[in-house]
């Protein structure tokens, strides 16, 4: 836990009392703080007060004697329209934060120069941060790894000299975090996303942009017009700027040719490394998210060789495109993550040949979208309420069984691939769909695939199927 001592002794509003709610209370009242919590769900409270955490409509506390008040990002801070929590902190004029603004005011109390790398982007957050982290491990730093990839960030250790922190920030936290300052921070692309949250696409994009604008190091993909806008806008602002790309050569910065990352420094391209044959980083997106990570871990200090050797052993985000087994030429992936067709692209975008599972609970639009792929699919086996749906989209394009299931779909789909006489295939369960007319959640359904690929006859597991790690 990061106790919260820049508020020792101060009183400090908090609303929201989930998983990060909890931990940031717990983290306030460590460090000193007169902590009055609350939520609008009354058995959130009632966990709160049965754990010792002090609980008070904030309707009736006084404001005037609040320092600070302490949001939960999923609490709506402005649109569509403000909680009103926020109504009565602003009419008293109190600063609104969230967690991952009382991180970086403890790491600038206590350990300023400890290196800390921030991530943003609408696409690949999980994956990049992931990536940086591992490196760092690897290369024999004190690394912590926290924020929006599901540890909350005031649950990691203190901030220390020569400890690394790898935080993912949604645009959420961004919003409540209004001196966040990475030594190294990166925004990797914008496409329209929670736009109900935040208004508009230029709204959206401004809030990501206060994460590179506030870095020492901005990294910054520009295949996108907005995020091409920000690196410029960062760049005149005097902060200095590192241009990534996946598709056009950078005048200084890291891209990509084909499999290849290449760094361009002085005018000269240098090449980098090469992505070819490592499985969890294929594709372009992939080839996206390692130049951002290779640019971050230069910009704090880790060595080439050191990044070379992280890349090629990352074992993979759990879910996202992960190779969990092997069997003679087909490779079992689990993309359980993938919960809507934008999703599942680009899982279907980085394998010629697949076995696809695919549906669950179906989301708005379906698959249509994913239509340029389906001459990669062999064949597919559908699952869930969306399977009906799902073969009617199909068609005649993609041979497909309703296999209703996915115990029957993974028995069904290794079988048939192999047979499949083609150099390489894939067995891969990327569902463009929500789990939960079948399970609790994308984790569950996951390690599902994993354990009904792993009681296949001749299987070689590249992960635990219990803990799906290396």
């Amino acid at each position: 836990m990061i106790p919260v001592t820049t508020l020792k002794d101060r009183k400090v509003a908090l609303f929201g009392l989930g998983g990060s709610g909890f931990a940031t209370a717990r983290a306030l009242i460590a460090g000193g703080a007169d902590v009055t919590a609350w939520d609008d769900n009354p058995d959130s409270v009632a966990k709160a007060s049965a754990e010792g955490i002090r609980t008070e409509d904030l309707h009736g506390i006084d404001w005037s004697q609040q320092a600070l008040f302490v949001l939960s990002p999923g609490v709506p801070l402005t649109h569509p329209k403000p909680h009103w929590t926020v109504d009565l902190a602003r009419a008293a004029g109190v600063d609104i934060v969230g967690d991952v603004e009382l991180f970086v005011r403890e790491r600038r109390a206590h350990a300023p120069d400890c290196p800390f790398i921030a991530i943003t982007g609408t696409n690949g957050k999980s994956t990049t941060t992931a990536l940086i982290a591992h490196i760092l491990k690897s290369s024999g730093y004190d690394t912590q790894l926290g924020g929006n990839i599901g540890t909350a960030v005031l649950t990691l250790d203190p901030p220390k000299a020569g400890r690394y922190f790898v935080v993912e920030c949604s645009s959420y936290q961004i919003d409540l975090a209004p001196t966040l300052n990475p030594s190294a921070g990166i925004l990797l692309n914008l496409t329209p996303d929670h736009l109900d949250r935040h208004g508009t696409m230029q709204h959206y994009a401004d809030v990501k942009e206060r994460l590179v604008a506030g870095s020492d190091t901005a990294i910054v993909g520009i295949d996108d017009s907005h995020s091409a806008l920000i690196a410029d806008r960062v760049e005149r602002a005097g902060v200095t700027v590192v241009r990534i790309s996946r598709r056009n050569v950078v005048a200084s910065g890291i891209y990509a040719e084909g499999t290849k990352l290449v760094q361009a420094v002085g005018g000269a391209m240098l090449p980098f490394a090469d992505l070819d044959g490592i499985r969890t980083l294929r594709g372009s997106h992939n080839a996206q998210n390692a130049a951002a990570a290779v640019a971050a871990c230069l910009a704090v200090g880790v060595s080439a060789d050191d990044i070379r050797a992280g890349l090629a052993s990352f074992p993979g985000l759990k879910h996202r495109m992960q190779p969990v087994g092997k069997r003679g030429r087909v490779v079992f992936v689990n993309d359980s993550k993938a919960t809507n067709a934008d999703a599942a692209a680009p899982a279907l975008s980085s394998y010629d040949r697949i076995y696809w599972i695919a549906g669950g609970l179906p989301k708005s639009g379906g698959i249509t979208t994913l239509s340029p792929y389906f001459p990669r699919i062999a064949k597919a086996y559908l699952i869930g309420e969306a399977a009906a749906e799902f073969a009617a989209t199909l068609g005649e394009a993609v041979p497909y069984e309703i296999s209703g299931t996915l115990e029957r779909a993974v028995a069904h789909a290794a079988a048939d691939a192999e047979r499949d006489e083609a150099s390489a295939s894939a067995v891969m369960l990327s569902p463009a769909c929500a789990s939960f007319d079948q399970y609790k959640n994308f984790e569950v359904r996951g390690d599902a695939f994993v354990g009904h690929v792993a009681a296949l006859d001749g299987m070689t597991m590249l992960i635990g199927p219990a803990t799906g790690e290396k």
